[in-house]
């Protein structure tokens, strides 16, 4: 079978190869790959600022259909729709985190489409644990991206400290931040998007997904139209999802004293901020990796609930042949969710 393989390591060093189908271990369903999306992620590991274990196969925000299940498979059978929590693939299972449910702090793990095989390909084979079964009404393209919906539910929902009456600002309308606006949106929190001049598609599609201002930082003082919006407090609780320093700079300064700051988006390098304001103003500074499988089952609760829907943010469906179009869009911003078509 066809597969997007890192085939070693250092900048690029990526093609389609052919590889072996996997086998369906004793404890594990072989699914056929629906839809596998792009992810920042890919595109850290494609320019090996992420770590990765080559030759690997890249994917890990996927969702297919089971052909085959292990003899002892009790919870799902041929034919159920699934997607699968790729990050748990390796754990040791002994270590502090793991014990605590925290897999993603394991110091043996190993993820999909980086640590080991994902799912740019045609086959994928997972263990029971790793699979949650899609809700019937939705599309097998939104359940591509239950796992990075996880991530901002992660963030949202169970980092951050929220309250009826906050205002939030996020900094990077990628397609996280902008699940982080839905996520605000629906539980009523007046939220303001910032991003570059390269964003201004995303931008725009913010305005129209319930953001109250959007601001490119490159035409407008961010810390000047917090103020105005804010009765000169500044934000309640900030967001940063672009994983750039000038962003979390600007995610700073909108901050007010005794107010919160999430980081969520990944930079792939060292940068330099200004991290006195974390004192100055008494910050709360917390971080959000990944997601819990908690995190799994609360963002498949919410998309069965339909309060929130996620289809809005695909803007390219291509075959995987297509994945360097799919990749050079998300790099240059011009599309918002890319999902490939193995």
């Amino acid at each position: 079978m066809k597969a997007l393989v890192k085939y070693e390591k250092g900048p690029g060093h990526v093609e389609l190869r052919d590889v072996e189908e996997p086998r369906c271990a004793e404890n594990q369903a072989k699914l056929e790959v629906g839809f596998c999306g792009i992810c920042g992620t890919d595109l850290h590991v494609y320019n090996d600022t992420f770590r990765n274990f080559p030759p690997v196969i890249l994917g890990h925000e996927f969702a297919g259909k089971i052909v085959e299940t292990a003899r002892n498979s009790f919870q799902f059978r041929p034919g159920d729709r699934v997607t699968v929590l790729g990050a748990m693939t390796v754990t040791c299972g002994r270590c502090v985190y793991c014990r605590k449910g925290e897999f993603m702090f394991c110091p043996e793990r190993r993820g999909m489409g980086h640590g080991v095989n994902g799912a740019f390909t045609r086959y994928v084979a997972a263990r029971e644990d790793q699979l949650f079964r899609l809700p019937d009404h939705l599309p097998s393209e939104e359940g591509a991206m239950v796992e990075p919906f996880a991530a901002a539910v992660h963030a949202v929902c169970e980092i951050t400290e929220l309250h009826f009456g906050d205002v939030a600002l996020i900094s990077g309308p990628g397609p996280i931040g902008l699940m982080c606006l839905k996520l605000l949106v629906a539980n009523g929190v007046k939220t303001i998007v910032a991003g570059a001049s390269a964003d201004q598609l995303r931008l725009e599609m913010a305005k129209r997904l319930g953001a109250a201002v959007i601001v490119n930082v490159a035409e407008n003082d961010l810390a000047t139209v917090v103020k105005e919006d804010t009765d000169g407090f500044g934000v309640d609780v900030a967001f940063e999802c672009a994983g750039a320093a000038a962003s979390v700079a600007n995610a700073l300064n909108s901050v007010r004293p005794l107010g919160r700051y999430t980081q969520v988006g990944h930079f792939g390098k060292e940068i330099t901020i200004p991290f006195d304001r974390v004192a100055f103003r008494q910050i709360r500074v917390a971080g959000s990796v990944g997601y819990t499988a908690d995190s799994w089952h609360r963002a498949l609760r919410i998309l069965g609930d339909g309060r929130v829907k996620l289809g809005d943010l695909i803007t390219h469906k291509l075959p995987l042949d297509d994945w360097q179009k799919g990749f050079a869009a998300c790099e240059d911003k011009s599309a918002l969710k890319v999902l490939l078509r193995p």
